[in-house]
């Protein structure tokens, strides 16, 4: 490990680390625009300057591997003029923008001019001007500020995968621009915005909407698909106007999917704001009052058994324990979160978990996919997933239908049949693997019989080991893993309830993804946050929080328990999911035993001890994939996903992900054809 002096500071770093990382771990401030720590060193923007002993000019620090014995200044006046004349160059071309600009703020450019630059310029001549490029509906440009720093040519390429940003042009000629200005379809586009450190790249749907310091920021948790990722949600006054990525290492990185980033505008749209009961046929507003009073004679007569529960993809667990709690009163233990129909084995933890880790799948030799498309379903997923097979760590096989992952992977085919018959090369790979992984999607667990024969994979080549689970689920929903350690299983999952003609009662908790018309004659209550598929059938609406207007409990894939905060209180006469579900309680005389978020939470402490240790992952219990496997599984193997930016009811209200679907999906669809 080299060991070197900055100020006078004598520091010891890896090997393979560069002077910038030296002066870091020395506590000195280097400026920088185009280093980040998640990306490729480009060198180009030159204002990590330092001056470093016996060379005769400063050097760029983060291009500077570090080696025994250097000695490194970064106060000196001679790095001070250095990056003075840096900042000089690079404000030549800039324009005077700030007071337009939606980077003003938390601009890098702004603030390291002010502790870097001179204060004034010597450059009269005209400023250049560069054409706006387009990048699609989501990433708004005005290149004329760029300062080409190449941060976002190199996520594209690096990390999303997807190498359509790059510059034409040399020296001051040089502009950024997408691949025949079309639009950016990453899934993770959106993150080019945080990493521009000037205003050249912003978000096209926040454009002139609010200034960062008149935002309230609150941390929350995403639950538009099951990774969980950390987040900092913006509002001012009622209406959430952004939502960037809050770093956590173990599970987003610094990166947020553009469905978590940009869906937000959905939480304002087609809002369930009032009760509503259906009366003659017709949907009629209603009183809470009139509301529960129709439930409750609704439910007069139906005896427990004949009453069931439907749990959506964004529940959080305090509204599903609400509910279990609720229907237990009633004298019904019916209730299913398997919206998708999955066959998930749910008798021990670690059978429905993703136990590799969101961070530990990167250390997986060999990968074996089993119908799942990681970058529609989860892409920070996937960019795990990349990053180990371009290094070269990785081996990956694939069984379904074949999609462009960003990175190589050996499709197999989509017959369901090769679980059970796999090629020789696969085989071979999986015997010699030191951390063998299996990932399998919600796609291929609706198909029969295709959960036992990959369980007798992970048996065969022995996936569990002491120090390594390489059996790992990957699911597409926010709640689906709290629900299924809260044992919402039922025989026969969802059409086995909305199937049966002996259910009198159902209560639909979000559950926006059902055909809920075999139950029609059914007297259905639906709890949730939009006017989406569920409302059709019911007989009573009741409106609720949406995941940004409560505090919450989340766990993802991998089992992580995680906490949100309210940001903003729900529109109209909504309330939160629990505290409905406690008042109705009371007024069908079943009275739940809480009366507040710390009294339910210590309930679900009581039974659920792990789902009140926050911010952590609670070990997972394998016993054994005892699961009966039945007939051997054949046919194609269909994808849960097939419009990434459609998938839940928040998402299909926000009118930007339907600008997506016109302007990055529908072209591909039609190339396709």
């Amino acid at each position: 490990m080299p060991k070197l002096t900055v100020d006078g500071i004598a520091v010891e770093v890896p090997a393979g680390a560069t002077v910038l990382q030296a002066c870091e771990a020395a506590g000195a401030e280097i400026p920088r625009f185009c280093y980040h720590e998640r990306l490729s060193i480009a060198g180009n923007c030159r204002m990590c300057l330092v001056e470093m002993e016996k060379a005769p000019k400063p050097v760029a620090s983060c291009a500077m591997p570090a080696a025994d014995g250097q000695v490194v200044f970064t106060t000196t006046p001679k790095v001070r003029k250095a990056r003075e004349g840096v900042m000089e160059f690079l404000l030549i071309n800039h324009p005077l923008d700030c007071p337009i600009c939606d980077q003003g703020g938390e601009c890098d450019l702004q603030d390291q001019s002010i502790a870097y630059g001179k204060g004034f310029t010597r450059y009269d001549e005209n400023k250049r001007a560069v054409t706006e490029k387009y990048m699609g509906p989501l990433i708004k440009t005005v290149m004329t500020r760029c300062i080409h720093c190449t941060r976002c040519v190199r996520f594209a390429e690096e990390v999303a995968g997807v190498e359509e940003i790059g510059a034409i042009g040399r020296g001051e000629n040089m502009q950024i621009t997408s691949y025949l200005e079309g639009a950016v379809t990453s899934e993770i586009s959106g993150n080019i915005i945080d990493l521009c450190p000037v205003g050249a790249l912003t978000s096209k749907p926040y454009a002139f909407q609010a200034r960062p310091w008149e935002l309230k920021k609150t941390d929350g948790i995403d639950v538009m698909d099951a990774v969980g990722s950390n987040i900092v949600i913006g509002s001012r006054g009622p209406a959430v106007l952004r939502i960037t990525p809050r770093i956590n290492d173990d599970v987003n990185e610094e990166w947020l999917a553009d469905k978590a980033r940009f869906a937000c505008d959905g939480l304002a749209e087609r809002r369930l704001d009032k009760p509503w009961v259906r009366i003659d046929g017709k949907l009629q507003p209603a009183s809470w009052t009139q509301a529960f009073a129709a439930i409750a004679r609704g439910l007069d007569g139906v005896p427990g058994e004949g009453v069931a529960g439907l749990v959506g993809d964004l529940a959080a667990v305090e509204d599903m324990v609400a509910l279990k709690d609720l229907l237990g009163a009633l004298g019904s233990t019916r209730i299913e979160c398997r919206q998708d129909g999955a066959e998930i084995d749910a008798s021990a933890r670690g059978h429905y978990l993703f136990n590799s880790g969101l961070a530990g799948i990167e250390a997986a030799d060999v990968v074996l996919l089993i119908g799942t498309d990681p970058r529609r379903e989860a892409p920070l997923v996937n960019t795990r997933l990349r990053k180990a097979a371009v290094r070269g760590k990785s081996k990956v096989f694939g069984i379904g239908p074949a999609v462009d992952l960003t990175w190589p992977v050996t499709w197999l085919g989509d017959d369901a049949a090769l679980v059970a018959d796999l090629p020789a090369e696969v085989v071979a790979a999986l015997e010699a693997a030191e951390r063998p992984a299996i990932i399998i999607g919600m796609g291929a667990l609706r198909t029969p019989g295709l959960l036992g024969a990959a369980a007798a994979l992970a048996g065969r080549f022995n996936v569990v080991r002491d120090e390594w689970n390489g059996w790992n689920l990957l699911h597409t929903a926010a709640a689906r893993v709290g629900g299924l350690d809260l044992g919402l299983v039922s025989d026969g999952g969802v059409a086995g309830i909305v199937g049966d003609p002996g259910i009198k009662a159902l209560f639909v908790l979000g559950a926006d993804e059902i055909d809920l018309t075999p139950a029609k004659a059914a007297f259905t209550v639906y709890i949730g946050t939009h006017g989406d598929h569920g409302v059709r059938t019911a007989d009573v609406i009741l409106p609720a929080a949406a995941y940004t207007e409560k505090a919450a409990t989340w766990v993802n894939l991998e089992g992580r328990v995680q906490r949100s905060l309210r940001a903003v209180f729900p529109p109209g006469e909504a309330r939160e999911d629990w505290t409905i579900l406690r008042a109705l309680s009371q007024v069908l005389d079943r009275k739940l035993p809480y009366d507040d978020l710390a009294t339910l939470r210590a309930r679900i402490g009581a039974e659920w001890p792990h789902l009140v240790a926050v911010d952590s992952v609670a070990p997972a219990a394998m016993t054994g994939l005892a699961i009966t496997a039945g007939s051997a599984p054949t046919g194609p193997i269909a994808l849960p996903i097939t419009n990434y930016y459609q998938t839940n009811p928040i998402a299909r209200a926000s009118e930007t992900m339907a600008e997506c679907v016109a302007q990055i999906v529908a072209p591909l669809r039609e190339a396709a054809e």
